[in-house]
């Protein structure tokens, strides 16, 4: 296959700042495609690419995946068989196996990038019913940012370097794509705000850990926007509201199961047992273990 990327002059051959990616080894991905869950749909590569300057690739013969890509900030195009489409904020980027295609950030606001590719039965159905829904290979979304959620849990899950966290890359692929198919701007109903699409992505990730400038890139901001919209609107920072969420489990956790206190701890998101028990004793005036034998 005949894969270009460019790279012009003052572009970065090595990624972008703050990028996130993860390109699961070639033997892994024909191993877990040949399992029963993951063979329908199975993510091969995913990544965040933030204000990716000179950002483009160029592929005469087509991926031997499909891809897609979710564009939450600045913009770019594509070009396939059918034509060059303009890519915007908010804009899905939906490119099948074999098609001969190529795509460049624009020039004076390059794109920040969400993106996967998958194979399997299921991603060649949900692919093609979103090109369907879009009419071609940019589906203008209603809000994006709940697909960029989903393609930042696929890194997570496949960082994670186990069979579960492959199974759980599928489920958020297929998740993601289902969104695209049934989220289109021609959707009814008001799009939730930055801080809101915001705090869903750290619900629906608790414990995980979110910085604070992958989570402004999900929703079009900037850290400092983002800081300061939650601070107007929730009152504190997101990494505090983040933490906040996983004493909030870490209460659960200790009020409705005998799991020790140290199992309490790794459940909601903390390494170090030591620190999450200091942590829990500035955030609640009692340790973990005085706060379960209160019977909160």
């Amino acid at each position: 296959m005949d894969e270009t990327l460019t790279v012009p002059p003052g572009a970065l051959r090595d990624g972008f700042e703050g990028q996130r990616m993860f390109v699961v080894p070639r033997p892994t991905v024909r191993a877990v495609a040949s399992k029963q869950v993951t063979g329908r749909l199975m993510v091969t590569d995913a990544g965040m690419f933030p204000k990716a300057a000179h950002h483009g690739r160029v592929r005469p013969e087509g991926s031997g995946e499909h891809i897609v890509m979710v564009c939450t900030g600045g913009g770019g195009w594509c070009e396939t068989t059918h034509g060059r489409s303009k890519v915007d904020r908010g804009d899905a980027v939906l490119i099948p196996a074999g098609t001969p295609h190529e795509y460049h950030a624009d020039d004076e606001a390059p794109w920040t990038l969400w993106w996967f590719h998958a194979i399997g039965p299921d991603a060649d159905e949900l692919l093609s019913a979103a090109r369907a829904a879009a009419a071609g290979a940019v589906s203008h979304l209603r809000d994006a940012a709940p697909v960029a959620s989903l393609i930042s849990q696929i890194i997570d899950a496949l960082d994670s370097g186990t069979p579960g966290g492959h199974v759980r890359a599928s489920g958020a692929a297929w998740n993601a794509l289902t969104h695209v198919i049934a989220t289109g701007r021609r959707a009814r109903g008001p799009a939730l705000s930055p801080v809101e699409r915001a705090i869903d992505h750290l619900r629906a990730t608790t414990p995980d850990r979110t910085s604070v400038e992958a989570l402004a890139s999900m929703v079009g901001l900037s850290a400092p926007q983002l800081t300061a919209l939650f601070r107007q609107h929730v009152g504190m920072p997101p990494l505090r509201y983040q933490n906040s969420l996983r004493m909030a489990l870490a209460r659960e956790l200790l009020d409705s199961t005998d799991l020790t206190v140290a199992a309490v701890a790794r459940a909601a998101g903390f390494s170090d047992p030591l620190y999450f028990s200091r942590s829990f004793s500035r955030a609640h005036g009692e340790s973990p273990s005085q706060y379960r034998e209160r019977g909160h």
